[in-house]
C-alpha cells in the first residue's frame, strides 16, 4: 500500500529517514486536494482487500475476555475505517468502546484520541493503558496523553536504539498479547 501511495523512490527515500515506521496518513495531509483523494482511494482499495481478509491476533479474544471479567474497560484507536471497525466486532464479537477510526481527527499520535476515550469512559489518563504495535503511533500518543504504555512488538522489530532515537520508552513491551493480563495483574491493582 505504502509503495502504492508514494510511488517506489518516495516509499524508499521515507523508509530509509525513518525505519520504524511510516506514518501514511500524516505524511498525505500535505499534498494537493486531488493527489490526497487519489491517495485515499488507494487507501481504501488495500482496506477493502484487508476486510476481505480480517483476523484476529493471537489472544486479543482471550485478553479481551480477562479484561471483561475483571470489569475493566476497553478503547481502540485505529487508522481504519469506522467500517472496519464496525465488521470486526460482528465478526469476532469483541466489542471496544470507544472506538476510534481515523475519521477521529487528529490522528494519533496526537494524544486526543485517547484523551477522547478516557473523558468518554470517565478516567484519568494516568489510571490507562495504551497497547500498540508502534512505536511512533501508538506509543507517542499513549505518552502525550500520560498514560501507561505498552509496546506489542510480535516480531522483534524494535531495538533499544529505536527508543533513544525516538526519545519514545514505553513503560512495557511484550512480544504477544497473550503476556499483557500478566503485565496487567503483576503491576495494577486491578480490583473495582
Amino acid at each position: 500500500m505504502y509503495r502504492s501511495v508514494l510511488g517506489e523512490d518516495e516509499y524508499k527515500r521515507i523508509k530509509a529517514e525513518s525505519p520504524t515506521g511510516i506514518d501514511i496518513l500524516h505524511h498525505i495531509e500535505s499534498w494537493s486536494p486531488d493527489k490526497q483523494q487519489k491517495a485515499y482511494e488507494t487507501i481504501a482499495d488495500y482496506e477493502k482487500q484487508g476486510i476481505d481478509k480480517l483476523q484476529i491476533m493471537p489472544g486479543a479474544a482471550e485478553l479481551c475476555g480477562f479484561l471483561d471479567s475483571k470489569k475493566i474497560k476497553k478503547g481502540l484507536i485505529t487508522h481504519n475505517v469506522k467500517k472496519a471497525i464496525d465488521i470486526f466486532h460482528q465478526r469476532f464479537e469483541v466489542h471496544f468502546s470507544p472506538a476510534l477510526g481515523r475519521e477521529f481527527r487528529p490522528y494519533k499520535p496526537n494524544p486526543d484520541p485517547l484523551l477522547h476515550i478516557c473523558s468518554s469512559c470517565d478516567i484519568p489518563p494516568n489510571e490507562v493503558m495504551m497497547v500498540g504495535d508502534n512505536l511512533k503511533d501508538d506509543i507517542a500518543c499513549g505518552k502525550r496523553a500520560g498514560a501507561f504504555t505498552c509496546l506489542l512488538d510480535e516480531t522483534g522489530r524494535y531495538v533499544p536504539d529505536d527508543f533513544s532515537v525516538t526519545g519514545l520508552h514505553p513503560d512495557y513491551k511484550v512480544d504477544s498479547l497473550f503476556k499483557i493480563h500478566n503485565v496487567l495483574e503483576t503491576n495494577f491493582d486491578l480490583s473495582p
